[in-house]
């Protein structure tokens, strides 16, 4: 039975009206293209505190982002109001696209990946020289994070005054991984401080290692106090306790050229995010040996082209071994 005439118009077919009141759902999503940028300091319980020029906004995610979380370190587009005032909000509705990114897992059987930091430029890999004594499986760890989320390594080893740094540097000197050694005297009257600070100056620098190393305390030399300032009332620092810092935080270098990025104190580094294939590329002298090599060669089996390109003379053997060690470091305990 037919309900309408053979001729209907609009006005002759009834409609359920929208008793809420509210504009129907649609996948057209607004462009925003009046939205401001500005970088990710911190991120604490779903708020984000974010560098718009030169105020401190308080944002929250837009729920049209999803599942993607934004990351201290991240560059943000943001709307709503930006003028930094008490019990205001902004909303992040767009992501640039990272440059790099630092990832670990709780442990090498966790498949849940944690993003720490977004488009730093290098990972200072904090170690003390002894008290507590240096942990070179985590230095590995950290090294393997870094070549794989494209940052470049820098060693910061503390407390030189109570050990000398010959043996580590010894282990790592075949990478030819940039260093520097401190310890607290130095760190007090500011030399220290000045040889890390040359190492820094106009990049993005993340800082790791764990607990009782000095690494809070080398940011904190670093950093002068009123830069500190800027985003303390985002600063989990307590003095106290068994870390010092609680969340990743994003601190301004003197004279605005460059950023150090603090992070929580490590009890583990797990790596089951990493594909092995990729630390290859921070082997440079290496890597041309690898076209010989079988499909999916693991760069530690028997059958690795790399033992002959190295016998042939093409690269230093203690390279290769290098290699082979962060490659098997998923293999071993931090505490090895």
């Amino acid at each position: 039975m037919r309900r309408y005439g053979k001729h209907t118009d609009e006005d002759d077919i009834r409609s359920r009206p929208n008793r809420k009141g509210n504009r129907p759902r649609t996948h057209i999503r607004p462009k925003h293209e009046d939205a401001s940028w500005g970088m990710v300091l911190t991120v604490d319980r779903g708020r984000l505190t974010v560098l718009v020029d030169d105020r401190i906004v308080m944002a929250m995610k837009a729920r049209e982002l999803g599942r993607k979380a934004a990351i201290v370190g991240d560059r943000v587009a943001l709307v709503g109001d930006l003028s930094g005032q008490k019990d205001t909000l902004a909303r992040i509705v767009r992501i640039e696209e990272r440059t790099s990114v630092l990832r670990r897992t709780a442990d090498d059987d966790d498949p849940y990946e944690r993003v720490v930091v977004a488009n730093a430029d290098q990972l200072a890999i904090v170690t003390a020289l002894a008290d507590p004594e240096p942990r070179p499986r985590l230095i590995d760890r950290c090294l393997v994070a870094a070549f794989d989320g494209g940052l470049t390594p820098l060693l910061v080893m503390t407390k030189s005054d109570l050990a000398p740094p010959d043996k580590l540097l010894e282990l790592y000197g075949d990478l030819d991984i940039p260093y520097v050694v401190t310890n607290r005297e130095e760190l007090e009257n500011g030399d220290a401080s000045d040889r890390v600070r040359a190492q820094l100056d106009g990049k993005i620098t993340a800082f790791v290692g764990h607990s009782g190393v000095g690494k809070t305390t080398l940011v904190n030399a670093l950093v002068p106090e009123d830069r500190r300032r800027l985003t303390g009332h985002v600063n989990a620092v307590t003095g106290r306790g068994r870390h010092t810092t609680t969340s990743a935080l994003a601190l301004p270098l003197a004279g605005d050229d460059g950023w150090v990025i603090d992070t929580p104190g490590l009890r583990s580094f797990g790596l089951h995010h990493v594909d092995p294939s990729r630390v290859i590329h921070a082997f440079p002298d290496l890597e041309p040996g690898t076209e010989n090599c079988p499909r999916a060669c693991s760069h530690d089996e028997p059958d690795c082209a790399l033992d002959a390109w190295v016998a042939e003379g093409h690269a230093d053997p203690a390279r290769l071994y290098s290699l082979r060690r962060l490659l098997s470091t998923r293999e071993r305990t931090e505490g090895d």
